[in-house]
């Protein structure tokens, strides 16, 4: 199944709804709004149908995936022959973020993408990464959705896109194996890691970050689609700009497999239900790796095989703000 969330206009003003999307059939169900109907015709009350829609279905994509197999067998039934009141047509709905991870790691697992961006700064792999797969976390308060407009901070001259899969997690696990790991993953979306590049450099240079580099936006989506429906070693990914492909690429590139991402992660700490994994840049998935740079209004789309395409507008950039002034040391050595 492809789920997603949609905003919807209810009695208390807009509201956030879990949908199954089908794309075949240019068409998307709410599910809360489809068992609700259910239950009323088995007999419920409308408000007890409400409530019972609302635990199975919750505005979190993360809360109802900890529901486990409660959730994705609810969906079917809800999905199976829904009244016409839940469903809504495709080109019709706005989407949010599918998801709403409590964290986000975002990691570096393709070889070439990380030789090509050395390659730029006249280097070359760091021997770290063929050690063990590197992540950093990245801040999912600024989730931005599919077709929103992305924010330009007044920090940076230099935006670009990055092309990634996004692992989402389904169960709770702790040092699992690779074997094990995949048994964790619910499903996998498309995750547009934008980066500001003239900051992310110096930053990163200090031994930190990346921080302001990095957190000011992360688009996800349009939709989840579980693993059972896409073979995750073989994913045709594609980024174009204004229409112009820039990129392409596949998961059969990974250096760090999916498996051994989702058991690295959850290496000595507990991974937990609506987690999101990035699998890092694939190799030519960012415009940084051409000579390349995003300008203002510029519309980027991210298509991975199965799981749609991730479409955003570029903002103009913010009107200039505050920045720290730099220091002098105070050694006296």
């Amino acid at each position: 199944m492809k789920f997603a969330r949609i905003a919807v206009t209810g009695v208390d003003g807009e509201e956030a709804r879990l949908v199954v999307v089908q794309p075949e059939a240019q068409r998307v169900i709410d599910l809360a709004t489809a068992w609700r109907l259910r239950l009323e015709r088995r007999g419920a009350t409308r408000e007890a149908a409400r409530r019972l829609a609302a635990a199975l279905f919750p505005a979190s994509m993360s809360a109802a995936i900890a529901l486990g197999e409660t959730f994705r067998e609810a969906a079917a039934e809800a999905s199976a022959a829904p009244a016409e009141e839940a469903v809504h047509p495709l080109e019709s709905v706005r989407w949010l973020p599918p998801l709403d991870p409590p964290t986000i790691r975002d990691f570096t697992a393709f070889e070439q993408h990380v030789r090509n961006m050395a390659a730029r700064q006249g280097g070359s792999v760091f021997p770290e990464f063929y050690q063990r797969p590197p992540y950093f976390k990245i801040n999912p308060l600024t989730i931005v959705a599919p077709e929103a407009e992305v924010p330009w901070p007044h920090y940076t001259h230099h935006l670009d896109y990055e092309l990634e899969i996004g692992l989402v997690i389904g169960r709770q696990g702790r040092n699992v194996s690779p074997e094990e790991a995949r048994s964790l993953l619910f499903g996998v979306t498309i995750l547009n890691d934008f980066s500001a590049r003239d900051v992310q450099g110096p930053e990163m240079s200090s031994g930190f970050g990346p921080a302001k580099g990095k957190d000011f936006a992360t688009a996800l989506g349009p939709w989840i689609a579980t693993c059972d429906e896409l073979d995750l070693d073989d994913l045709t990914m594609v980024a174009r700009v204004n229409g112009e492909e820039w990129s392409r690429g596949s998961s059969a590139s990974l250096t760090w497999k999916v498996e051994e991402l989702v058991a690295y992660a959850a290496c000595g700490e507990t991974l937990w239900p609506g987690e999101l994994l990035g699998s890092g840049t694939v190799g030519t998935g960012s415009g940084a790796e051409h000579g390349r740079s995003l300008q203002p209004g510029a519309v980027v789309e991210l298509e991975i095989g199965g799981l749609g395409v991730l479409r955003n507008r570029i903002g103009q950039p913010e009107p200039p703000g505050w920045l720290p002034q730099p220091r002098r040391s105070s050694a006296t050595y």
